[in-house]
């Protein structure tokens, strides 16, 4: 969970919110430079920190040396980029390069160690500067937008959206979503990946709006309308090779494409079923 009660200040905090956070079409993923580190956020288990990019911005950066390594990038840009084309709030993505420098200067050894790894292309996400973490018990959530997200993460088989552990913000009196991580977990063992592809996704009843998800009918359709073949290419065509080649990895980054994009197809094939799952545990 990312830690939003610090105040940061920035003379870069005006902008216009559709052009930074607004649905993007086509996608255009902006390259960043790592400008400063400010801050970590211990709060999350990988670790990330604020940073100031070259662009004046603050962002929220996930490392490719932190614990899952670079599919938690992954996981994080395709499901982030999947909720933004089903017009959910998602603070803007950007790659990060981070340079050798910071490790060279920091003295926490353990954050010393994850920035010494992390050298290359990380993930940031545009901080969002006074959110605060989304309460079940206080915050109001549409039932369509509810639905929405209940359908999204039970496609991508996203397990980290619960009472617990929301992953929601509430920025400007919106619901904003963050850290998909966890999602797309088959991609931990390539070989067996190809099993994932007829389960169904019982975790979904843990979820934090499986009581407020009450629009699927209408979530099922925009889901089937947004979410073609042709967008789904899109959003995979985008991850960097760089993220798709690692040591003991069984596919070549073309097929590790071509998987993603099966994956999530079959399970809007199977939407139905998913929906079926969400409403027997309401």
């Amino acid at each position: 969970m990312l830690l939003t009660s610090i105040s940061i200040s920035t003379s870069t905090a005006n902008f216009h919110l559709f052009t930074i956070f607004g649905p993007m079409k086509p996608i255009n993923i902006r390259n960043v430079e790592v400008k400063q580190y400010i801050k970590p956020l211990r709060e999350g288990g990988s670790l990330p920190a604020i940073v100031k990019g070259d662009d004046g911005f603050l962002y929220v950066l996930k490392f490719r040396g932190a614990g899952q390594g670079k599919k938690a990038l992954i996981a994080e840009f395709i499901g982030g980029e999947l909720a933004r084309k089903l017009g959910l709030n998602v603070p803007e993505i950007v790659f990060m390069n981070l340079d050798d420098s910071f490790s060279k200067t920091e003295p926490d050894e353990e954050i010393q160690d994850l920035l010494k790894f992390s050298v290359g292309l990380n993930i940031g996400l545009h901080y969002l500067s006074g959110a605060i973490t989304y309460d079940p018990l206080v915050s109001k959530v549409d039932s369509l937008t509810a639905s929405l997200v209940v359908l999204l993460d039970s496609l991508i088989s996203n397990i980290d959206r619960t009472c617990k552990n929301t992953n929601l913000l509430m920025w400007h009196n919106e619901l904003w979503l963050i850290d998909h991580g966890s999602s797309f977990y088959f991609h931990h063992n390539w070989k067996t990946w190809e099993r994932h592809l007829t389960q169904s996704f019982p975790a979904i009843k843990d979820h934090v709006f499986i009581d407020r998800a009450k629009n699927l009918d209408q979530a099922e359709a925009k889901i089937m309308t947004a979410l073609t073949p042709s967008t789904l290419q899109e959003i995979v065509n985008h991850i960097p090779d760089d993220w798709l080649v690692d040591k003991g990895d069984s596919l070549s980054p073309n097929k590790m494409r071509t998987a993603y994009v099966s994956f999530i197809q079959s399970r809007i094939d199977k939407i139905a079923t998913l929906r079926k799952e969400v409403e027997d545990e309401q």
